[in-house]
């Protein structure tokens, strides 16, 4: 199955802001992964061009790194996900800057199960309250993105099993 999934979300703020925040990522002072409701995304050494990591159960390298413009992975599990995801940063205006997040792949067997009735809506839930978590770095106004219903059981049942 073909999978392409796009979240944006227009900041405003100018695009050094948010590419500095975006060198935070899989650091200890993260300032964009939501690490306090998901899985913290870890890479051993850090985020460079082949390292290797993921959150949770999905594991990934990295494929391209460009702290000004883009970092993109390539997924190696869960099994059945066969391409990418990655983050943009796009300047709109001097004051106006577009972070996006891209899943570019294939599903097959299993894979197309697991993303369809499981990965996709946890995947949606994260990627926003990521990009909530970036936008409360420039706003007073705390932004939280409700759960829909379905993410909130799946999320009681990966509780339960832990």
């Amino acid at each position: 199955m073909r999978v392409l999934n796009i979240h944006k979300r227009t900041l405003n703020q100018p695009k050094s802001k948010v590419t500095e925040l975006l060198k935070t990522l899989s650091t200890e002072n993260d300032r964009i992964w939501p690490n306090e409701k998901w899985p913290e995304m870890k890479f051993k050494n850090g985020i460079q061009v082949g390292a290797k990591g993921g959150h949770g159960p999905i594991r990934y390298s990295v494929e391209k790194y460009n702290p000004d413009e883009i970092i993109q992975f390539r997924f190696s599990k869960p099994n059945g996900f066969n391409g990418i995801h990655k983050f943009e940063i796009i300047e709109l205006d001097k004051e106006k800057t577009e972070i996006k997040h891209t899943i570019e792949m294939y599903t097959t067997g299993k894979g197309t199960l697991i993303w369809t009735f499981a990965i996709s809506s946890l995947h949606n839930a994260l990627i926003e309250d990521g990009f909530d978590k970036l936008e409360n770095n420039f706003s007073e106004n705390r932004k939280s993105t409700e759960w829909s219903l379905w993410v909130k059981f799946l999320r009681k049942r990966i509780a339960k099993k832990a």
